[in-house]
């Protein structure tokens, strides 16, 4: 299955880009964010005063989770991952993000980088995650070769 994709029930692309490309058996997804497809943001909450806490632990958890999600649409997993490369705004959150990181990956998991960035699409937004993927082999199907032993 190769193709651009963008996926149903997701945040719409604030461009002209897919979710997610498959190109033979690899799996690109693009910059992913914690923006819910009703364009507000997961970790973040303001008050009447426009005071914002920007929590990092639940954006990245989103994140990832959206990646999951992008990833199932097109036969694949998580640990199908080949490669990770995050974008924080500030690496004072990269303790948090670490955190959160270590529940979804070990060290079997995906190669990461790890950058900090001047600023991502949206002021509320801490981070983002793009990510490559391989599409699983088909797994052998294994029948049971019955043997008989003569009497």
């Amino acid at each position: 299955m190769s193709g651009s994709r963008v996926i149903e029930g997701k945040a719409t692309p604030r461009g002209r880009f897919p979710h997610v490309k498959v190109v033979g058996d690899l799996v690109f997804v693009s910059g992913t964010s914690s923006r819910r497809p009703d364009n507000t943001f997961v970790g973040v909450e303001a008050d009447e005063f426009g005071t914002t806490e920007l929590d990092i632990r639940a954006q990245t958890r989103a994140v990832i989770e959206n990646i999951r999600d992008i990833l199932a649409e097109v036969g694949a997993e998580l640990s199908d991952i080949a490669q990770i490369t995050t974008y924080l705004v500030s690496m004072n959150d990269f303790g948090g993000y670490n955190e959160v990181y270590g529940e979804f990956f070990d060290e079997r998991g995906p190669t990461r980088t790890t950058v900090a960035v001047h600023q991502l699409p949206h002021p509320h937004l801490l981070i983002e995650i793009q990510a490559v993927a391989h599409l699983p082999r088909p797994r052998p199907s294994h029948t049971e070769h019955s043997t008989e032993v003569p009497s």
